[in-house]
């Protein structure tokens, strides 16, 4: 065999694996998909943006700041020095100097540059980067909503498939049944209302397959259209297996929500403490104008600057800033009630839910026991018939009532699956 006709096989095999197993779709899958189609779902793209947006804003509050300023300042009176100086006894002095312009023109470009803010600047970062977090957990909250609606059109399908195939299998029986039965007919053993009695039984499966195959494709539609994707009618639904062993931990994004309040609330704390901070920041003026600067003495146009630094401390602020403290405070207690409150309240969500799961496996076990009743019910029914000590009427009713029992069992297997997945939804477990 060359290496082209291996290589052909390699690839084709899981073609040819797939085509004979059909499609699969599992609970995760649909959790994805559902999320992803979500409108919600580019909501945390959108609050980073506005994030990074916001941050790059506060960022350049370290850039100095340009300013440009004009004005025309016409002075009523101004100091005539060659008025004040002709006094003197030093002849032609007042003569000399001319009188200052009561006119001044400036063209200005203010320059400042923050050099200590006390970390003002470092807390607001810090409270929008909560506010992000917040944002994409709220986000992750609306989500996860969906899971819940998931589970119940994924089991529901779980279940009609389920009963579907337990219900074929017995109209095979009973059709079977009837088949048997046309030859006792025929030789005059057995009597025609026999045979209508498993007809009649055989009507009523079929409506009901009919009945389940309907409720079925609405559902599938509903599933296709929260997971935005066309699920084929063929897939084969997998029944998700959760680990037997449950804990009390609870992981949910509304939990870590606040969480990402307290942290902002002890930013803005950060933002309050700089305001008492002493602020120190350069200064700079280019100018163009007449007079120069403060050169009142030179009558012409001319580039000019100043250079400076300054300080700034608010020693005392009326205990504002203890006041906002104080309300902070509060805050916090606040979302720490809330935060017990929401713990306790899924707690107890929690503890019912572990009482469902051991209910469900506690039929489990018994439906295992019936089942095997019921069977072997069935089989002493089918000899009793067929000796004639009882009727195909008594006959229907055991394989109707071994018939229920299967689908009991199903109902409480796909129920415990679903209940366990309410509890990993429940405590922010993910489902494998």
């Amino acid at each position: 065999m060359n290496r082209t006709t291996l290589a052909f096989i390699v690839l084709i095999i899981p073609w040819i694996a797939e085509g004979q197993n059909g499609l699969t779709l599992t609970l995760g899958d649909c959790y994805a998909k559902a999320e992803t189609a979500s409108a919600l779902a580019g909501e945390k793209d959108s609050y980073r943006r506005i994030w990074e947006l916001k941050d790059k804003n506060l960022s350049r509050a370290w850039l100095p700041s340009l300013d440009a300023s004009g004005n025309l300042v016409y002075n009523s009176e101004v100091i005539d020095i060659g008025n004040s100086l002709g006094s003197l006894p030093i002849p032609g002095i007042g003569d000399a100097i001319k009188p200052l312009p009561h006119e001044q023109y400036k063209v200005n470009v203010d320059i400042n540059q923050v050099i200590y803010d006390g970390g003002a600047i470092k807390g607001a970062r810090a409270i929008e980067k909560a506010d992000l977090l917040i944002n994409e957990k709220q986000a992750e909250t609306d989500l996860y909503k969906l899971r819940s609606q998931i589970n119940t059109y994924y089991f529901n399908l779980l279940l009609l498939d389920r009963q579907e195939e337990l219900l074929n299998n017995y109209l095979t029986i009973v059709t079977k049944r009837i088949t048997s039965m046309q030859s006792g007919v025929e030789n005059g053993v057995i009597l025609r209302t026999d045979i209508d009695v498993m007809t009649t039984e055989k009507i009523k499966l079929e409506q009901q397959i009919r009945e389940n195959h309907i409720r079925g494709e609405s559902l599938l539609r509903i599933l296709s259209g929260l997971t935005a994707s066309e699920i084929d009618p063929s897939s084969e639904l997998v029944m998700p297996v959760f680990e037997t062993d449950t804990t009390d931990m609870i992981s949910r994004p509304e939990l870590e929500i606040f969480d990402l309040r307290k942290d902002q609330l002890d930013a803005s704390l950060q933002v309050i403490n700089s305001r008492r901070m002493p602020k120190a920041f350069g200064f700079a003026t280019l100018g163009y104008g007449n007079p120069p600067g403060n050169n009142f003495f030179r009558d012409e146009f001319a580039p000019y600057y100043i250079l400076g630094a300054g300080i700034k401390w608010n020693i005392f602020d009326w205990n504002k800033a203890k006041t906002e403290k104080q309300i902070i405070g509060l805050q916090h207690v606040i979302i720490e009630n809330r935060q017990t409150d929401l713990t306790d309240n899924l707690t107890r969500l929690l503890e019912a839910k572990k009482a469902e799961i051991s209910s469900l496996n506690a039929l489990l076990e018994t439906d295992l026991e019936l089942i095997s009743l019921r069977k072997r019910i069935t089989i002493s029914a089918e000899s009793q018939y067929e000796n004639g000590t009882i009727t195909a009427t008594d006959l229907l009713n055991e394989i109707t009532a071994e018939k229920q029992v299967l689908i009991n069992h199903e109902i409480h297997r796909i129920n415990l699956a679903m209940a366990q997945a309410d509890y990993y939804n429940i405590s922010g477990k993910e489902t494998e």
